[in-house]
């Protein structure tokens, strides 16, 4: 037996390695908010009705704001290695490789409405989540591509320019 590694798993590993991944999961806060709204609303429909009637509108109403909750923090942000070993940046299903980013800087909390506002380009690739301060900014430099930036709402936009090796402008 050697003791040299097998090379297709050290290629698997490869393309599975992440070195950043997030997930936009809402604050927690809105957890306890939007299952207290849930509780009054069913115990307004419930208001003294006998039998079935009773827990009904619970069991109904209960597993809603889980379900819409979980809808919202199903966005991913992560990045990766391609076949090649070049990092590319995936939001949700979109990806993009480093190759294409020109330049990079990160949005401050503070910027993010101007950034958001008269100043976006209608053809820029944008995730925004509002519960979410900071964003990073990706210009590219692909002459295929229409779109001019992409604007990706993260927790730790420092990060994800690290994992991508691209220095920030801002």
């Amino acid at each position: 037996m050697s003791d040299r590694p097998n090379p297709s798993v050290t290629d698997n590993e490869k393309r599975t390695r992440q070195p950043y991944s997030e997930r936009l999961w809402v604050p927690l806060w809105w957890w306890p908010v939007a299952f207290g709204i849930a509780g009054l609303l069913a115990a307004e429909i419930h208001m003294g009705a006998p039998g079935i009637r009773a827990w009904l509108p619970y069991v109904l109403l209960l597993p809603i704001p889980a379900w819409v909750l979980l809808w919202l923090s199903r966005h991913r942000v992560a990045v990766t290695e391609d076949d090649r070993g070049t990092p590319e940046l995936r939001a949700d299903r979109a990806h993009l490789p480093v190759n294409f980013v020109a330049r990079a800087a990160v949005v401050a909390p503070t910027a993010k409405s101007a950034a958001m506002g008269r100043q976006l380009d209608p053809a820029a690739y944008v995730q925004h989540r509002p519960w979410i301060g900071p964003m990073v900014l990706l210009v590219l430099d692909d002459p295929d591509d229409p779109t001019p930036y992409w604007l990706i709402s993260t927790r730790r936009p420092e990060k994800i320019l690290a994992a991508l090796g691209l220095p920030s402008a801002g």
